[in-house]
């Protein structure tokens, strides 16, 4: 669902709500979710027997997001929460021999009870300021019951595509990140938490 005003009177690219890079011109608020685009988590191997793991892509299947724009277009707050039971893995690379369904459903398990702890995962802006091709965003961002300042830019483009890459540092949230095989097998403890979201111009 989303809540748009009407496209002030102008050039055609304002009138189909195009303008300035991070801005979009005709709309107030808009909630989108997975129906208009993707929140994923890319996370990397390390240690001496990294090649017994995979680097993987995690797509998260439960979320949504609101944004907020202001009377000229220009996005003003943003808001997401995600489901961390709804994690999933869509894609694994780099590992010595495929992914099985047992390792797949393995490492949802591992995610959603000992790294989140099925914690509600939550971020909210505080201040959000304009630059070139897009916006920065600051805010705090919430996983496994712990709440710290978070800071990444958002692409935007004139068709009203948003698109950033969050680097997290799990530790930084008193996440253990994953080990195995006496600690020669880790993920990288910075992850990405990446969005890629179509915004409605019309």
């Amino acid at each position: 669902m989303r809540r748009v005003t009407s496209a002030p009177k102008g050039s055609e690219d304002e009138r189909r709500g195009l303008g300035q890079a991070g801005t979009l011109a005709c709309m107030t608020t808009q909630q989108v979710g997975p129906q208009s685009g993707t929140l994923k988590v890319n996370t990397y191997r390390e240690g001496v027997a990294q090649k017994l793991g995979h680097d993987l892509v995690i797509e998260v299947e439960q979320w949504d997001a609101t944004v907020d724009a202001g009377p000229d277009g220009a996005i003003q707050s943003v808001q997401l929460n995600a489901d961390p039971s709804s994690l999933r893995v869509r894609e694994g690379h780099n590992g010595a021999k495929a992914l099985t369904d047992k390792d797949l459903k393995d490492i949802h398990t591992s995610i959603d009870e000992k790294v989140l702890g099925g914690k509600p995962i939550a971020f909210a802006s505080t201040a959000v300021e304009p630059r070139d091709d897009g916006v920065t965003v600051r805010g705090e961002l919430t996983m496994a019951h712990t709440t710290r300042p978070a800071t990444f830019d958002i692409d935007v483009s004139g068709d009203g595509r948003v698109a950033g890459t969050l680097p997290v540092t799990q530790s930084e949230w008193d996440i253990k990140p994953y080990k195995a095989f006496m600690g020669t097998l880790k993920v990288r403890d910075t992850v990405e938490i990446v969005l890629d979201v179509q915004l409605s111009a019309d």
